[in-house]
């Protein structure tokens, strides 16, 4: 198993930019396709950002292209969210995920299902 924690979540002005982390601590970070969902208050969590264990790929959501950069430090068991251009409609708890999934990642990086390790969020908002 692998567990999960975010931090780098807080108050920032619209057009203001935040930078999470997350940090995996258990088995191997690198084996480890990982993801950030958000979930904003009374919605669905959504995806945000993913990135392949071997970090040759990234995927992301359309509302976020361009503006947010999923990178990983695999010596150092962490994965960022870089988020530039924060809009008011960012605010949202943000949650790392974990898979292990071996197959077909590329087709299923944006469903919740796909990933089996969970941190417990953090919080982002963001003003007008």
């Amino acid at each position: 198993q692998v567990q999960l924690l975010e931090s780098g979540g807080g108050l920032v002005q619209a057009g203001g930019s935040l930078r999470l982390s997350c940090t995996a601590s258990g088995r191997t970070f690198s084996s480890y396709h990982m993801a950030w969902f958000r979930q904003a208050p009374g919605k669905e969590r959504e995806f945000a950002a993913a990135i392949r264990r071997s970090g040759d790929n990234t995927y992301y959501a359309d509302s976020v292209k361009g503006r947010f950069t999923i990178s990983r430090d695999d010596p150092n068991n962490t994965v960022y969210l870089q988020m530039n251009s924060l809009k008011p409609e960012d605010t949202a708890v943000y949650y790392c995920a974990a898979s292990d999934r071996t197959y077909y990642f590329a087709s299923y990086y944006n469903l919740y299902s796909t990933y089996a390790y969970w941190g417990q969020g953090t919080q982002v908002t963001v003003s007008s």
